[in-house]
């Protein structure tokens, strides 16, 4: 008989390690200690850092051993599992103590896959995962209001865990990162969603091919009654359909090319056998664009082959405005448009933002710059010259080698700042109406900014006292 998620911890001794600031630590820790584990948090960080995650787990039984890792909390002498943070890389030396151990190595992910009653949606790629899971997770929540949207995108699954029954509709946002730890345990959604595959994190995996390998490996273990929507016009993320057993359901924008989910004209239309849908493309900055219509598409197919009915998906893409750091429109300032899109951490996604604001201002400024991720920045410098930006560059590791690209290209550009206001005000100081300053960065975010959505909020807070200071203005005058 299998142990069930009310039993299967009781007694375990499970080191959490890494907390972090995004919610799945937090979410792993009290979903185990709720259910009997004898829980240990390990983190590298202080417990300042840490401040909000730890008030978060105030009153459950957890030990904490913070400020750096205790080896014995990844033996047998301390542990029976460990759960990694998605952040703590595979070739973790006490990650290799564990393995080496015999301890068993779990994450948020496997674990809320193995103790989830119900189906999942599982969402993945280089760019666009956000928003597409957040289409779905709408289409879902107009079908059944009980619904759960978590993951990548800090929600804790495992904090929504024991009030889903078999029959709500489950979506996860899932990063490289926490797909590792599916492919150890050879778990997989109902329905998998590959939106794209283009290099990334380059510093976290051997390759590009050992990246994209682990983005197809969501549907690794997929069986022949399961789904996998994937893009058509992605050459890498097509190869998924050579390494799983699951039904394929592409999408793409060249035409109706059999079951799928295509463009045609300006409607998004599905076949699948014998049933035809078609429904009204939004006109909203975050469905704009060749990539907005790819993630409009890979949407409703998913929510399709997971069963939601027509009038959901309809109701969901009608009133879809975008999530936040995602081509987010954060104020329009004496007829400027600030947006922020700090999620374009890559450079293609990068490009891909740029390609749907340049037609839409008389002229973009653009703050960029950031951590290295090993990735090549060429595409990016060449889409800034393309469409004749004006670059605002914030310090980081990999700010001179797109400094130098930029030279190169004869691209005005300003700084390096050592803050993100300091940059949002040098930009204001050069627009005029009908221009459009953007965060569209194509690197990471670590160094200044605690993580991406930190470098997001600083835009936004930097844009809104620019507005209040323009209003103070007026109401001077």
């Amino acid at each position: 008989m299998h142990a069930t998620p009310s039993t299967r911890w009781e007694g375990k001794r499970v080191t959490v390690m890494g907390l972090g600031v995004l919610g799945g630590g937090v979410g792993a820790a009290r979903y185990l200690a709720g259910h009997g584990a004898r829980v240990t948090v390990t983190d590298q960080q202080e417990a300042t850092a840490l401040a909000s995650s730890i008030e978060e787990l105030d009153g459950l039984p957890i030990t904490y051993h913070l400020g750096g890792h205790d080896l014995v909390d990844f033996t047998r002498a301390g542990a029976d599992v460990v759960v990694r943070n998605p952040g703590v890389p595979m070739d973790s030396p006490y990650l290799a103590t564990a393995i080496g151990a015999g301890v068993q190595i779990e994450m948020e992910m496997s674990i809320f896959f193995r103790d989830c009653p119900a189906r999942i949606i599982g969402v993945t790629g280089s760019k666009g995962k956000t928003t597409v899971s957040a289409l779905i997770g709408d289409i879902l929540q107009a079908w059944k209001t009980d619904s759960l949207l978590a993951g990548n995108m800090g929600i804790s699954a495992l904090h929504e865990l024991d009030r889903l029954s078999p029959s709500t509709p489950v979506a996860l946002e899932l990063s490289s990162f926490q797909i590792e730890a599916l492919i150890d345990h050879r778990l997989a959604p109902h329905v998998a969603v590959i939106t794209n595959i283009f290099p990334d994190h380059l510093d976290r995996y051997r390759d590009f091919d050992h990246y994209a390998s682990t983005k197809r490996g969501l549907a690794s273990s997929m069986e022949p009654h399961d789904i996998v929507v994937y893009n058509a016009d992605d050459p890498e993320a097509t190869k998924v359909t050579d390494l799983t057993h699951a039904r394929v359901l592409p999408f793409g924008l060249a035409g109706v090319r059999g079951n799928g989910a295509w463009l045609v004209g300006d409607e998004l239309t599905i076949r699948d056998g014998q049933t035809t849908l078609e429904f009204a493309r939004p006109d909203v900055l975050p469905l704009a664009g060749d990539h907005g219509a790819r993630n409009a598409l890979a949407a409703i197919a998913a929510a399709h082959a997971y069963g939601a009915p027509e009038e959901a998906i309809a109701k969901a893409l009608g009133a879809f405005k975008g999530v936040p750091n995602r081509l987010e429109v954060v104020a329009e300032i004496e007829g400027v448009l600030y947006v922020n899109d700090t999620s374009a951490t890559a450079p293609e996604a990068a490009v891909a933002g740029i390609r749907v604001l340049a037609p839409r201002g008389r002229r973009l400024h653009i703050i960029a710059g950031g951590a290295d991720k090993r990735t090549d920045l060429t595409p990016f410098a060449d889409e800034l010259a393309h469409a004749k930006a004006l670059i605002y560059l914030l310090e980081g590791t990999a700010t001179p080698a797109l400094e130098a690209l930029l030279t190169e290209r004869q691209i005005a550009i300003s700084g390096t700042f050592d803050s993100m206001a300091s940059a949002v005000n040098a930009a204001s100081a050069h627009v005029r109406r009908g221009d459009i300053v953007a965060l569209c960065p194509a690197c990471a975010s670590f160094g200044m900014f605690r993580n991406e959505f930190d470098r997001g909020e600083q835009f936004r807070r930097a844009t809104i006292a620019i507005d209040s200071n323009r209003s103070s203005r007026m109401r001077k005058s």
